[in-house]
Formats: structure tokens, sequence, C-alpha cells
């Protein structure tokens, strides 16, 4: 494979929403200059220059199959320099643990994942909570003190409280505040995006989060960490 060109590579270690990941980060890639790779090999990952990790399903399951796939090794290595995406489940893999399965994660975000607790809870319009989340909810940009109290620059463009496509019963919980991005209300205020350095992940899937999903991926192909 020639890595000359830019290269995304969007990690396939058998549990992510891949055709639909890949083909929304194609769209948004068209005109760039940047190639869109979907990998099962490591080398791939280690030579491209930016990374989406994607992910579905259960967190022990999505762990387990990055192990056994021999692609976390180089997942770490390109998450320790290299602008790294996460989506969905892939998100909550970068924290420490999860209450899903008692799963450790790969702790590159300090905090955990937790089970949304809303049993008996009414909505606003009187109907029940239901888990999974499952549909469209809007999410708060977060100012982050790393960008001169600004809003992440993965957000350019995209106006705040935008609506964005859910579909979980676990959600990120960041030790520290200033790792939030952005923040969605389901029963109370959640994690909907974590960002550090040069890793940004959302808890929603922005392939099926139309115009200002693929502004997220369009964004992330610029961005300079």
């Amino acid at each position: 494979m020639n890595m000359e060109a830019k290269t995304v590579a969007v990690v396939d270690y058998g549990m992510g929403n891949l055709r639909s990941v890949s083909q929304a980060v194609q769209a948004a890639a068209e005109g760039t200059g940047w190639t869109v790779v979907v990998t099962q090999r490591p080398e791939d990952v280690r030579a491209a220059q930016r990374i989406v990790l994607p992910g579905q399903g259960a967190m022990p399951d999505c762990m387990r199959e990055l192990r056994e796939s021999g692609l976390q090794e180089s997942v770490l290595e390109a998450a320790a320099t290299k602008p790294l995406f996460g989506v969905c489940v892939g998100m909550q893999m970068l924290l420490d643990h999860s209450a899903e399965g008692n799963t450790p994660g790969l702790g590159l975000i300090p905090g955990d994942v937790l089970k949304f607790d809303l049993a008996g809870r009414t909505q606003p319009d009187g109907s029940r909570f239901k888990v999974p989340q499952m549909g469209w909810n809007q999410v708060r940009q977060m100012p982050h003190a790393h960008h001169g109290g600004g809003v992440h620059p993965v957000w350019a463009g995209v106006p705040d409280n935008s609506y964005f496509y859910f579909v979980h019963s676990f959600y990120a919980v960041p030790q520290n505040p200033a790792h939030c991005a952005g923040q969605a209300d389901y029963g109370g205020l959640f994690a909907a995006a974590v960002a550090r350095d040069n890793i940004f992940a959302t808890q929603f899937h922005p392939e099926k989060s139309a115009e200002h999903g693929l502004a997220l991926y369009r964004n992330f192909l610029h961005w300079n960490p």
C-alpha cells in the first residue's frame, strides 16, 4: 500500500459500523487529498497520518476483539501522537473502565463509563425514558481551556446545540471536566464528546448525523492538534 499519500485509517477490528463510517469519512475527504483506508493491519495504522476508531455492540466484545485482532498496540501508539477520532463505543474504549461487563478500557482519557439509570423516570412530555437512548439529541459544545476558552476546533462551523444521532445505554464520565468537549441531556447531563490533546471522540454517530456529522469528520481531517 502506498502511504505517501495522506492516509486516514479506519480501524477494522471486527466491531464497528465500518461501512457507514468509512463512507462518511470518504465523503468528508473528497477533494482534500486524503485517502481513506479501512484496515485490519497494524502496519497500516502505524503508517497512517490519522486514525478513526469506530465501535458498536458491547464494550467487553469490543475490547476483546481489539486485543485479539493484534491492533490494540498500534492504536495505542497512534493515540500517543496522531489525531484520533473515536466513535460511539470507540469513544467509551478510550476511558479507564466501563461498568458494562466490568471492562478495563484503553486508559487514554481518565474516567469511567456508566449505565443510564432512568428506571421509572419520565421525560418532560410525560413519556418514560427508554434505555438505550436512541435517536436525535442536542449537543452543547463545551468551552475548552486548551483552546483559549473557545470550543474544540473539530466543532468549527457547526452551530451550538445542533442535533446528532445517538444509540447507547452507557455514557462516559471523564474525571477531568476539561476533557468534556460536548454535553447532551438525557435524564441528566452527560459527556457527548470527549477530547484530550490529539484525541477527539463522540458518543453519537457522526456518520448517521447528516451534514453536521460530515462537518465533524471534515474538521477532523483539517485539525492540527
